[in-house]
Formats: structure tokens, sequence, C-alpha cells
């Protein structure tokens, strides 16, 4: 199971034990109470689960992003291979078209006119990487392709009436 699978997974049985536990407290405290410790007991309780949602919440978001998949944006590249690219209604232009699998690759990605969503799509016709392409900023994608073949580029925001033609293809060749 690929970890955005399992990572869906524990959110949705987070959520599911949320809900359970607000629809517990919430019919607790519908009951009428006699006594103070009744509802001293009812608070603490409450104080309870909500510190250890926070807990679960902070641990769920530093295990998931600790290792955090964004380049430094400012380190110095240590990438083999480095791909410059720029977007453009409705196209995109890379440096090379040919890149080699096993060898890691920069792509250096930006805009001359509006956001656009810069994906490159595997042979499997699935998404593979993304990041933003940005009038007057550079951002730096760090890849290793690990299976040759054709790969596809395309655009994921919306960025005019030509958006679904902004399409190019690099090839991925055996490393050497």
């Amino acid at each position: 199971m690929i970890a955005q699978t399992q990572i869906w997974l524990l959110t949705l049985t987070g959520i599911g034990l949320v809900s359970l536990v607000f629809i517990w407290i919430t019919s607790q405290a519908s009951k009428p109470d006699d006594t103070a410790q009744v509802q001293k007991a009812s608070y603490t309780i409450r104080r309870w689960w909500f510190l250890a949602l926070v807990l679960l919440g902070v641990g769920v978001a530093y295990a998931t992003l600790k290792p955090f998949p964004i380049a430094n944006q400012n380190a110095t590249s240590s990438a083999a291979q480095i791909v410059d690219v720029v977007g453009r209604q409705w196209s995109w232009t890379l440096s090379q078209n040919k890149i080699k699998a096993g060898i890691p690759v920069q792509f250096n990605v930006t805009s001359t006119d509006v956001n656009h969503g810069f994906a490159i799509y595997g042979p499997n016709d699935l998404i593979v990487t993304q990041t933003q392409a940005m009038p007057g900023f550079t951002n730096r994608l760090h890849y290793t392709f690990t299976q040759p073949g054709k790969y596809r580029v395309m655009c994921l925001e919306y960025c005019g009436v030509a958006h679904h033609g902004m399409v190019t293809e690099f090839e991925v060749v055996k490393g050497g």
C-alpha cells in the first residue's frame, strides 16, 4: 500500500474516532445531571479527550511532514541533471527532452505570464510529481526517474481557453 493511501486511511480513522467521541459527549451532555460531581467528571473527560486529540493531530502532522517533500529552494543543487522549464499560455518549453533514469534531476520551473500547474505524468498516465510555475519565481523540483519511457507534462491549473492543449513530452532513457 502506498504512503498516500495509508495516510488517507489513517485520516479517515481519526475522523471516525473524533466523530464517535463527539457523539458520545453530546449524548452525555444532554442527560440531566443531578450532582455537581457528575458534571465535574464530564468536564474532566472532555478536557482529556481534547488534549488527546490535539496531541494526536500534532503527532500525525509531524509524522507526515517530517520527510518534507519540497526541496530547499535556496540550497545548492546536487542534481546531476538540470532541466529549465518555462510555462506560458499555452505551452511548456523544456531545455532538454531526454533525461537519464536513475540519476537525480532538478526541474527549474517558472512562468512568463500566469500561474500554471506543472505536472509530470508517467508512462502509466499517473502523476509522478508536480509543482507550481509562477511568474517571477522559480520553483526547484527534484526527482529521480526509475522507469524509462515517455513522460508527459501537463498543466494542472486552469490558465485560459487553450489550457487543455498545454501538453509536452520528454523521454526518460536508461542511465549511463
